[in-house]
């Protein structure tokens, strides 16, 4: 008899330590630790909704009241032989519009406009009989043989705002930008032949660089690394390297893998955290990928500690913010930890989100983590709009209406970085650059951000709310550019003490098992509309929708449902 209890509890352990090796175990990052597990005040708006506004507002040509309409022609037909719609940075910047011949725009307002639209279902192609998805190519600078993607049309104008040929992510990044864009329009006229110049530039840069990216910016014409007054920008690797596994997804030319390897390696070795604006993310993300799809081992948690922890030495103090100011959770935007107590930025905040969220199908480990500062950032991030922000920390709430519900601040700090202005503002104070930007010509109300609020489809395209407020389904794939096919992939998180019980609703209308891939298990079958989940108390689930009956096998850690991942990190 003690021999067969002895049996039965050694078959009991080893049942139960099996289980325990099947369950990712989560890993935690030190700043998302500091916010709250269900901030306050709580309220998650519609953030798809919101982005449906924005584009159909700021889109329209004949919008009216002071300071509209936002967009404009431009005809001054640089690099291409087209006009190019122009977007404005700020509600009445006095540089846009009409003024210098109508030719400063940015890449960045316009192509976040265009890829936040489009990932919420609007096709910008075709819009009205409009395609403003073909005028973006006035952005490739070939006039000035750098046959890239930059944020102005032509240096005539280049001066007149942040960034041309002078600040490295500002020519990076509309690159990232237009790789996304490329791919949600595949047939665009001439996308293919630009998409594979600027893979060349890219990858020529890293070759010449070999390593080393402690430069100011880069001079893709000359093909020679430049420094100026600016501090180097080594996390420019992190967009070279995302746009190279891009170049190599699409092109399957070996060479860009082989640089994108090459920038990340150049990224991982810096010894100091390197983070200057938008780019790190774009390297953890790649890091997590490039681990599980190419055999890489890049440090994933280093460089989410880069992103996150506010360490950086160059661009003082960025990353992401934490605390609670005045009786608000403002933890999970993204900007100067520093400047005047903290200072978080609505773009950043929503581009962050972009490569971070589908960081967790590679990597499992990090879906707390990233689920809950997620929460976070999409509870605060309403704040920069004038209509969820108390009159009261506002910088200007007299003009709110000017925003038609649709465009936010720039950001919001703890207290107000006008030094003698709005010092009587109790933070967090919303407010916004611009009027710093033409210093006694841009107006107060420049402080509202056009270009922020566009890429709020980013939002719009991940975030659904769930039946209990607090907790989120979030779209691992929206933003997950160039993968290999997949399954519909959800992850939701629950911050809360006590389980939850989700209703879950299926994407389409066929029959789905449910496979979640942290518990590493099938936790639903034969699902045809909806049913309901279990998340334990401060933890995630994440689900991938897998056809019903699938044929499953592995390949290494690999687990496949009729031949496609559904599980990288299979024991």
């Amino acid at each position: 008899m003690k021999y067969n209890i002895n049996i039965l509890f050694t078959l009991a352990l080893t049942i139960c330590v099996g289980f325990a090796q099947a369950q990712i175990k989560q890993l935690k990052l030190n700043r998302v630790a500091e916010m709250a597990n269900v901030p306050q005040p709580l309220k998650i708006i519609d953030w798809k909704l919101m982005a449906q506004n924005f584009d159909k507002t700021v889109y329209d040509f004949k919008a009216k009241g002071q300071y509209w309409p936002m967009i404009w022609i431009d005809s001054t037909r640089k690099n291409f032989d087209q006009p190019v719609m122009g977007i404005y940075t700020a509600v009445g910047d006095v540089r846009q519009g009409t003024n210098n011949k109508g030719m400063f725009h940015e890449a960045l307002a316009n192509m976040g406009a265009v890829m936040g639209a489009s990932l919420i279902g609007i096709d910008k192609s075709n819009q009205n009989g409009t395609n403003y998805v073909a005028m973006l190519k006035n952005y490739f600078n070939r006039e000035t043989k750098w046959n890239i993607m930059m944020n102005n049309t032509a240096p005539e104008v280049a001066l007149l705002g942040g960034g041309y040929g002078r600040d490295w992510w500002y020519d990076v990044y509309p690159n990232v930008l237009f790789y996304a864009i490329c791919e949600q329009y595949p047939n665009e006229k001439d996308f293919d032949w630009i998409a594979r110049s600027i893979a060349e530039k890219f990858y020529q840069a890293d070759s010449i660089l070999k390593g080393d990216y402690n430069y100011s910016y880069f001079d893709y014409a000359q093909m020679k690394p430049m420094k100026n007054q600016i501090c180097a920008q080594q996390d420019a690797a992190a967009g070279h390297a995302w746009v190279l596994y891009a170049a190599y997804k699409k092109f399957s030319d070996p060479r860009y893998l082989k640089g994108a390897i090459s920038a990340m390696t150049a990224l991982e070795s810096n010894k100091i955290n390197p983070t200057y604006e938008l780019l790190m993310p774009f390297g953890a993300y790649l890091a997590a990928r490039m681990n599980v799809e190419q055999g890489t081992n890049f440090d994933v948690q280093k460089l989410l500690g880069w992103t996150f922890d506010g360490t950086a030495v160059c661009r003082e103090g960025w990353g992401v913010l934490t605390g609670k100011w005045n009786g608000y959770d403002i933890s999970g935007v993204v900007g100067s930890t520093v400047d005047h107590g903290g200072y978080g930025f609505l773009m950043n905040t929503f581009d962050a989100a972009w490569p971070l969220v589908p960081t967790v199908r590679y990597d499992p480990a990090y879906a707390n983590a990233i689920g809950k500062w997620m929460l976070n950032a999409v509870n605060a991030s309403r704040f920069f709009y004038p209509q969820y922000m108390p009159a009261d920390r506002q910088t200007i709430p007299q003009f709110a209406a000017v925003t038609k519900g649709v465009i936010a601040y720039e950001g919001f700090a703890k207290t107000s970085t006008f030094d003698s202005l709005y010092t009587d503002k109790k933070g967090p104070v919303a407010q916004g650059d611009g009027p710093k930007w033409v210093p006694g010509k841009n107006p107060e109300v420049s402080q509202f951000s056009v270009y922020g609020s566009g890429h709020v489809g980013i939002f719009g395209a991940i975030v659904e709310k769930t039946n209990i407020e607090g907790v989120l389904k979030l779209d691992v794939l929206a933003t997950d550019f160039y993968k290999n096919k997949a399954y519909p992939t959800y992850l939701i998180y629950n911050p809360y003490a006590q389980n939850k019980s989700i209703v879950y609703n299926v994407t389409g209308t066929d029959k789905v098992d449910l496979y979640d891939a942290i518990a590493q298990k099938f936790i639903a079958k034969n699902v045809t509309s909806k049913t309901n989940v279990i998340v334990s108390a401060t933890q995630s689930v994440l689900i991938v929708e897998t056809p019903a009956g699938s044929k499953l096998t592995t390949e290494g850690k690999k687990l496949m449902a009729n031949g496609i991942v559904i599980d990288y990190m299979k024991n």
